[in-house]
């Protein structure tokens, strides 16, 4: 693949990302962008539809998935590593969204911070941020 044209596609899914941070307002359904900004000092969490809560969440992080392993798919070049950050995307799913249903059925105010977080690492390509320079150690060492 010609340089210019990795360079266009890695802008043009970075730039996704950035869309979906930018417009997660109109896009997602989440009652806890409001309220993690200020509100969750002094109030109790805000009413919620669970099923709706967790079907956007699972939405944009299945979004944010897809457009990271584009990423990745576009630095490395290399199928075994698609599949491996695959799986780690999968578990990470699984075990990130158990946690964050629990916080979401039982909201208590000293599991906010941690609640933060774990909802975090769903919305948000943290994941990517933590695959990008592990792969790229991987492939240097070897």
């Amino acid at each position: 693949m010609n340089k210019l044209l990795k360079y266009i596609l890695l802008f043009v899914l970075v730039g996704l990302l950035i869309l979906i941070r930018a417009f997660e307002e109109q896009l997602f359904y989440d009652p806890y962008l409001v309220f993690f900004q200020n509100d969750y000092l002094y109030l109790d969490s805000p009413r919620r539809e669970v099923a709706k809560l967790i079907g956007f969440t699972t939405l944009r992080y299945f979004l944010n998935t897809i457009i990271s392993l584009g990423i990745i798919y576009m630095v490395f070049r290399n199928k075994s590593v698609i599949k491996f950050a695959s799986v780690i995307y999968v578990i990470a799913f699984v075990i990130l969204l158990i946690v964050y249903m629990y916080f979401v059925i039982n909201p208590k105010q000293e599991d906010y911070y941690m609640f933060f977080n774990v909802r975090r690492f769903l919305i948000q390509p943290i994941i990517l941020i933590l695959l990008l320079p592990a792969f790229y150690y991987h492939k240097i060492k070897k």
